[in-house]
This record gives C-alpha cells, structure tokens and sequence, in this order.
C-alpha cells in the first residue's frame, strides 16, 4: 500500500461520515420541524457539520491532505444541503 492508497482511505474514512451526518440533519429537519421553519434550519446544521468536520480532521493523526480532506467534507455538506433546500423550500411553499 503507498502513501497515496492510505491517504484516500483516511479521506474516505473522514468526509464520508461527515455527509451522512448532512443527510442526518436534513431528514431530521424534515420529520421534526415545521413546515414553515424548514429553511431556518438548513444552515444549522451547516454550521454543525463545519463544526464537526474540523473537529474530525483536527483529531487524525495525519495532517497531510488537511484542506483536501476538509474542503472535500464541506463541499458535499454543501451539495447536499443545496438539494435539501430545493426539496425543502418546495415542500414549504405546497405546505402554504
């Protein structure tokens, strides 16, 4: 195994999980809050997954590939909430 195989593993070890806890949140938004509150809480759990994220990337061992790693974790928290928002704002307006 080279240095780059185990990189990858650890990217995927580490941003994976971060997305999962995305799709967590919105689901979790969309069962337990309000129609009218949907979009209030989108960038809540943004903001937890930023949170989390540093706080996983700042706990490895390895520090190389820091800003991939996180970049990587962001921006699929940010793809999918994106989605979750286009989802979300049209189940507001059919609720309204």
């Amino acid at each position: 195994m080279t240095i780059d195989e185990q990189g990858q593993r650890l990217a995927f070890r580490s941003v994976i999980p971060i997305w999962i806890l995305a799709v967590i949140g919105v689901v979790l938004i969309g069962i337990l809050v309000p129609a009218r509150s949907y979009l209030t809480w989108v960038p809540i759990v943004l903001a937890g997954a930023t949170i989390v994220t540093f706080c996983v990337q700042l706990s490895l061992d390895r520090k190389e590939g820091l800003v991939n790693r996180m970049m990587a974790s962001l921006g699929g928290s940010v793809v999918i909430l994106a989605i979750a928002t286009v989802v979300l704002g049209a189940l507001q307006l059919a609720a309204a």
